[in-house]
């Protein structure tokens, strides 16, 4: 029966629906923010196809496919226990944060001063300078963003918490002493630990290649986050890993370009942003989708 003339339409139907979008929404954002707060950019990847699988259960319940919804809803609660699995550590400290009444940190603006990596940049070039001509062996991983989580290296090393220099690198891998058998871990202008032993690459690679470039391929192929520089100790060679791959062999110029054109960029987008954490989270969303389109062009 059609409303009397002169009476407000009705738009009870659109209520259902509003409140089910701002639902979906808000448990769509919920789940970006707190994965992107405490995983790894890999993290993005897994958060859209939970995404997908997500809004493919909700269609397949509004259009009653029982089988498909009933296929979809059980592949998303699957999905959802192997990603809690794999980042365990991660969500270990979230929750810590949580129970401590700490969560509110993470919505307040940045307050460490980003690190300066032009000065750090130098001096590792000048390091692998000098280890490259004396033939000795190193294996220096550098962090770009993310933070490299000890559950992903074989061992974590010794803790140093110093300041990068030529000298002190270039002591560390003397085979005299005892931290020399591994990897120097470096994040900003920091050498975090020494003697870090990293896994190895389950790639094929060529037999001229040691140890020191298998683990420098393993390191950066399970964290994209990252650089690894590897100085033979047999040739003197120099070589760079990214996303598993080397480049090799490089001469101190080219690597101290590829390092700047990786590093000093990245700190000039990490800016904070006037509004703090959210927005610094938001920003990488985006930048990350951009970047990635980008690459696929």
């Amino acid at each position: 029966m059609p409303p009397p003339s002169g009476s407000p339409p009705d738009h009870s139907w659109m209520q259902p629906w509003l409140l089910y979008s701002i639902d979906i929404g808000l448990v769509l954002a919920l789940t970006y923010w707190v994965l992107l707060l405490i995983g790894e950019r890999r993290t993005l990847w897994m958060v859209r196809g939970l995404i997908v699988l997500m809004l493919a259960a909700v269609v397949s319940k509004r259009l009653e496919l029982t089988l498909l919804n009933f296929v979809l809803e059980k592949m998303v609660l699957g999905s959802a226990v192997a990603m809690a699995v794999i980042f365990q550590s991660q969500f270990r400290r979230f929750l810590e944060q949580l129970g401590r009444g700490e969560i509110i940190q993470l919505f307040r603006p940045d307050r460490n001063p980003l690190p300066k990596t032009d000065s750090a940049i130098e001096e590792i070039v000048e390091a692998v300078k000098g280890l490259s001509q004396n033939r000795t062996g190193a294996l220096i991983v550098i962090e770009i963003v993310t933070p490299i989580d000890h559950d992903v290296v074989s061992v974590p090393g010794v803790l140093l918490n110093a300041e990068v220099s030529k000298e002190l690198l270039q002591t560390i891998f003397q085979t005299s002493t005892l931290l020399h058998d591994g990897a120097v871990l470096i994040r900003g202008s920091r050498i975090v630990s020494a003697g870090t032993i990293l896994p190895l690459s389950d790639r094929k690679a060529s037999r001229q290649l040691g140890t020191r470039h298998r683990a420098a391929m393993g390191i950066t192929d399970r964290v994209r986050d990252c650089l690894c520089v590897v100085v033979s100790e047999e040739t003197g060679s120099i070589s760079l890993a990214e996303a598993g791959i080397l480049n090799r062999p490089l001469t101190s110029s080219k690597l101290k370009e590829l390092l700047e054109s990786k590093l000093v960029s990245t700190v000039e987008r990490r800016e904070p942003l006037p509004g703090g954490s959210g927005l610094n989270a938001l920003s990488r969303i985006f930048r990350i989708a951009s970047s990635t389109s980008k690459e696929k062009k």
